[in-house]
């Protein structure tokens, strides 16, 4: 059972330029699913209502989770505004993020090229500034131990920076236990090394 940690946005990141008297704001948050992707594109266009275009490209989950994916060229040209600005934040490798470039019309047409262009390098030009954290998937245990076992136990989750999800302090203890799932196989192995198989810990799965 592996699963890799990814990059998400730490803070949310405006980003503005002008080409040919066209205003691009981009602006990029972090949305960890794709309910908070769609709220922020709407909290935008309702704080920019005068804009032309609201235009917009986010990955609701893990970079290369391609069922996570939305983007919308929100009346501009089509495949000029949302896929372009997709493909950028796609190349960048970072997850859980939404990329809204808010576009006031100056008078003068870019063309479907120019358009592209522009709409790319205003997520490209926010990426460029954006801090990021990086999120550590989790997995889950199930764990019941005698009381005479709870000190080595404690040793042993301390080391592995597991920690309980829920606890249940009856005729054993029993619980959930919450850690890096890339630590989940080895910190099962020791567990049973250690305590010679008397405490029952296993994986649960949603």
């Amino acid at each position: 059972m592996t699963a890799s940690p990814y990059l998400v946005p730490a803070a949310s990141v405006v980003w503005e330029q002008e080409i040919k008297k066209s205003r691009f704001i981009a602006f990029l948050a972090h949305t960890p699913d794709a309910e908070a992707a769609k709220a922020f594109i709407e909290r935008l266009r309702d704080e920019y209502p005068g804009a032309g275009h609201h235009c917009s490209a986010f990955i609701a989950g893990a970079p290369n989770d391609s069922q996570a994916l939305g983007f919308s060229d929100d009346g501009e040209p089509s495949g000029t505004a949302g896929k372009p600005m997709l493909a950028v934040l796609q190349g960048s490798g970072i997850g859980e993020v939404t990329a809204v470039v808010v576009r006031y019309f100056g008078g003068i047409k870019l063309g479907t090229g120019g358009l592209v262009r522009a709409y790319g390098s205003s997520v490209n030009g926010a990426l460029a500034e954006l801090t990021t954290v990086e999120k550590v998937i989790e997995g889950r245990l199930a764990l019941s131990a005698d009381y005479s076992d709870v000190a080595l136990l404690d040793n042993l989750l301390s080391q592995s920076g597991a920690r309980w999800a829920q606890v249940d302090y009856g005729a054993v203890v029993s619980g959930v236990l919450q850690v890096d799932i890339r630590l989940l196989d080895n910190l099962i192995r020791q567990i049973k090394d250690r305590t010679q198989g008397r405490v029952i810990a296993r994986p649960l799965t949603d």
